[in-house]
């Protein structure tokens, strides 16, 4: 029984699943985007999440986290040196991007990019509620029902005069291509 085994074991035994996600999170904050399988992409995410979190803390406690968790203390000196900067200074959280690619064509396993987020956050503005709304929609709803009654009653007429006009005219250039 696998209790207290949460994670996907992705077809290895523990040691070498450990090894693989070290060396996925590490190609991925080497070059910032990674192809792979989408159960791998998925089960790196939280590493990563984690790593930049403890880079925006910048404590020596963090830092030698980080390096216990990706094995290069090179990777996490530049980790640390970019979130510095301000990278993800405004970001809670959420700084990988799964995008998804297919299958793949020998095995059927599905694909994906996984990638660093660099857009600065935008935060949503809410727009706030008039307490008379409903009351203004209302009115002018009503007004515009009794325009366009007057309006259909009159346009019948109009409209069947400048359809007859284009349906002659396309008839006479038929007669003339002829």
């Amino acid at each position: 029984m696998r209790h207290y085994k949460k994670g996907r074991k992705l077809g290895t035994d523990y040691s070498h699943t450990k090894a693989m996600k070290k060396s996925l999170a590490c190609a991925l904050f080497t070059h910032d985007r990674i192809k792979t399988v989408e159960a791998r992409a998925k089960e790196i995410r939280p590493l990563v999440d984690k790593v930049i979190t403890w880079a925006k803390r910048g404590d020596l406690h963090s830092r030698r986290l980080a390096i216990a968790a990706l094995g290069d203390k090179e990777l996490v000196y530049e980790i640390f040196a970019k979130v510095d900067q301000g990278m993800y200074a405004d970001r809670n959280g959420g700084y990988t991007r799964i995008m998804k690619l297919g299958n793949r064509k020998g095995d059927n396993a599905p694909m994906v990019i996984m990638e660093l987020v660099q857009e600065p956050v935008v935060k949503k503005e809410k727009a706030e509620k008039p307490a008379e709304a409903p009351k203004a929609v209302a009115a002018p709803a009503e007004e515009k029902a009794e325009e366009v009654v007057e309006e259909t009653a009159e346009a019948p007429a109009e409209e069947t005069a400048e359809a007859e006009a284009p349906a002659e005219e396309a008839a006479e250039e038929e007669k003339k291509a002829e």
